[in-house]
């Protein structure tokens, strides 16, 4: 049985990778994150909280449950908070990472980091694992800076970036692209999509699978971890519109440009997922397939 240490338990993948692994027998699960659990299913696994900045709250919560894995999802995610918050975005993405990765050489621990297509540019996606990295905002930087210190580790690493994650979040404040849109258009309410920038977006179901691969074959390296479509925000918008049958008439095509945001977003970023699917046996779903996936749940959690 393989002991798993799980930061982020409250975020959307965390609760999707908690859920997934606590099922399996051969895995045993221990959550973490801040505050109370919030997630739905509270049993098969121990939850602790933990303040990620508290150095020795860290090392002691390591030291403790001495994991075979740590899966280091936790982090400060949205690029205009880091932008405000620099101190903040550093301390929780950067030194929160030191602190387990400490904790993890002494525990002798498989670690796992949770990283971004935001490390790139945009300006030549789709990325493979080995293209230069060069962020344009600082919650990309923070994440090459924690990507270099995994990289420096002296136990078995492995690094799962991913893309513009969806799906259907336990706390139904927490909106994504399929449910932003379905509400919005439902009221009649006209909506500005993107059509200069292109991800792959990923269903957060196929990237806790990753994750789970990678913990399976304790693969050692970097792994692009996302869909494979290539889309523009308008592209995703159009299709849940066209599936929903809501009116495509209330979009308005826009540059990146005319939102005010404090981080400069990359333009085209996305990953070819060849080294997963090879390594790994990684086959996400297609956007379609996950846009069901999503509406299906969404009306099963509303029945």
């Amino acid at each position: 049985m393989m002991k798993v240490l799980i930061t982020g338990s409250n975020g959307l993948l965390g609760q999707y990778l908690v859920q997934k692994l606590a099922a399996l027998p051969a895995y045993e699960v221990v959550a973490t994150g801040r505050g109370a659990n919030r997630l739905h299913l509270q049993n098969g696994y121990q939850y602790e909280s933990v303040n990620l900045l508290d150095e020795a709250a860290v090392k002691g919560l390591v030291e403790r449950h001495k994991p075979d894995a740590i899966v280091h999802a936790g982090a400060m995610t949205q690029a205009d908070d880091c932008e405000r918050s620099k101190d903040s975005c550093w301390n929780t993405n950067v030194t929160a990472t030191r602190y387990l990765l400490q904790g993890a050489e002494k525990a002798g621990s498989f670690f796992l980091f949770l990283s971004t297509d935001f490390v790139f540019d945009g300006l030549e996606g789709p990325y493979r694992e080995d293209d230069p990295v060069n962020p344009v905002n600082y919650y990309g930087a923070s994440k090459v800076a924690a990507e270099r210190i995994v990289r420096q580790a002296k136990v078995p690493w492995a690094i799962a970036r991913t893309v513009l994650v969806y799906g259907l979040a336990d706390d139904p404040r927490r909106s994504n692209i399929i449910t932003w849109v379905k509400n919005n258009l439902e009221q009649k309410k006209k909506l500005k999509v993107v059509v200069d920038q292109w991800r792959t977006p990923t269903l957060v179901q196929d990237l806790a699978e990753g994750c789970k691969l990678i913990l399976d074959k304790q693969a050692e390296g970097v792994y692009h971890i996302s869909g494979r479509d290539m889309l523009t925000p308008y592209d995703m918008a159009l299709q849940v519109a066209t599936y929903l049958g809501l009116d495509t008439q209330l979009f308005e095509k826009v540059d990146a440009s005319s939102f005010r945001q404090p981080a400069q977003r990359p333009a085209k970023t996305g990953f070819v997922i060849e080294k997963a699917e090879r390594e790994l046996g990684f086959s996400p779903h297609s956007f379609e397939e996950g846009l069901r996936i999503v509406l299906a749940q969404l009306g099963t959690a509303k029945s």
